[in-house]
């Protein structure tokens, strides 16, 4: 029998921006990962997901790992011994950090490299930790798992890995994302005061969003009565955005709504008109590809990750120019025939993203990863000659 075990600490059971890409993303993989009758899952995680499995057991820990202390804690201390407790074959971190005392073969998600792209805009001792445990993991795992191609070229840039040892696995989009009933759309609308065109964005509060770009986008606009709605929780550095808005004087024109639960967010993307993502950087982009699930146009920052979450539906500008920007935002609010072709483009494009897929390519990765570790194994005994993994 093989047991892998899976560190989900970045589950998270509070409203708030650890609610977002990472945690659904968690969730989902292992709600969607197929059975196989000769493995079991024991999943180490504070906040269990609705996941009711014959093969997965949850474990809890003592730790609130909430606090990002104890969860480094927890991951270099406590992890291994529960992994010689619980004779783990495989041990798959979802975010970013192995255990330095590994006691079996390891796979590790890092979902993006932002910490090394923009350094300043993280706190220190963070940005410390993420640097040297991220680099150390992705060398000593088995298999480095990642969420795009963008985020793949990182890890070779950065970390002078292998490409044989990277395997993207996209994520997938929830039935939940896609267009609502017209009646409920619009009594959302009546809930929240809104108008019948806005311009929505949604993601954490944080510098490399890039949000002063588009509050500046919206005074060059000049409309008063067009909205902009900012839908995701505080992270860090936030304290700029609110002092640019005032600067612009737009404190009636920006909205900040605070964290989306799961029930409103496919709300908000169907009553915007529009979803703009500035951000500097992204390891894929979530909301681009749940905005177009949703039937809702996107203009995005043409870099990192953001083309590929956007594909041929959405409409592109560089993160530094206010101007291209501007220009791409009114070409869809003013043009309702551009609007509806970009809508059914991206439906399409939305088709193509599946959990199941996320699912079945990560157990092929745990796979690959156990392959190399029995071919070794065989190799050592005398059994075996023939060559398997990388």
């Amino acid at each position: 029998m093989v047991t892998i075990g899976v560190n989900a600490h970045l589950l998270s059971g509070t409203a708030g921006y650890r609610r977002a890409g990472i945690h659904h993303y968690i969730a989902q993989i292992l709600k969607h990962l197929p059975l196989a009758e000769e493995w079991r899952y024991v999943v180490y995680t504070q906040v269990a997901p609705e996941v009711a499995r014959p093969d997965m057991r949850f474990v809890s820990s003592a730790l609130p790992t909430d606090r990002r202390a104890l969860r480094i804690l927890w991951e270099q201390l406590v992890w291994p011994v529960a992994a010689l407790r619980d004779r783990l074959s495989l041990l798959h971190s979802m975010a970013f950090v192995t255990p330095l005392l590994a006691p079996a073969p390891a796979v590790v998600t890092v979902y993006d490299l932002s910490f090394l792209h923009f350094p300043k805009q993280f706190p220190r001792l963070q940005r410390l930790y993420l640097t040297t445990q991220t680099r150390r993991s992705c060398r000593q795992a088995r298999r480095v798992v990642t969420i795009s191609r963008a985020s793949r070229d990182d890890l070779i840039r950065f970390f002078g890995l292998s490409p044989e040892r990277i395997d993207v696995v996209p994520p997938g989009i929830d039935d939940r994302f896609r267009p609502l009933e017209a009646g409920a759309v619009a009594a959302f609308r009546r809930e929240q005061g809104l108008p019948e065109q806005f311009v929505l964005h949604v993601g954490t509060l944080q510098p490399r969003k890039n949000l002063t770009v588009l509050i500046e986008a919206m005074a060059r606009i000049g409309r008063p009565e067009l909205l902009l709605v900012l839908v995701g929780g505080k992270g860090w550095f936030y304290d700029q955005i609110f002092a640019r808005v005032e600067a612009l004087g737009l404190q009636e024109q920006v909205r900040f709504a605070g964290y989306a639960d799961d029930e409103a967010l496919p709300l908000w993307y169907n009553a915007a008109s529009l979803l703009v993502m500035p951000s500097v950087y992204e390891g894929f982009g979530m909301p681009v590809l749940q905005a177009l699930a949703c039937g809702t146009p996107v203009v995005a920052a043409g870099v990192s990750a953001l083309p590929e979450a956007g594909g041929a539906a959405a409409r592109y500008f560089q993160p530094d120019d206010v101007t291209g920007l501007v220009r791409q935002m009114l070409a869809v609010l003013d043009n309702p025939a551009l609007a509806s072709t970009m809508r059914q483009e991206g439906f399409r494009h939305a088709s193509t993203f599946s959990w199941t897929a996320a699912g079945e390519a990560m157990s092929s990765v745990y796979r690959r990863a156990l392959q190399v570790t029995t071919g070794q194994s065989e190799r050592a005994s005398g059994r075996g000659t023939s060559k398997t993994g990388p």
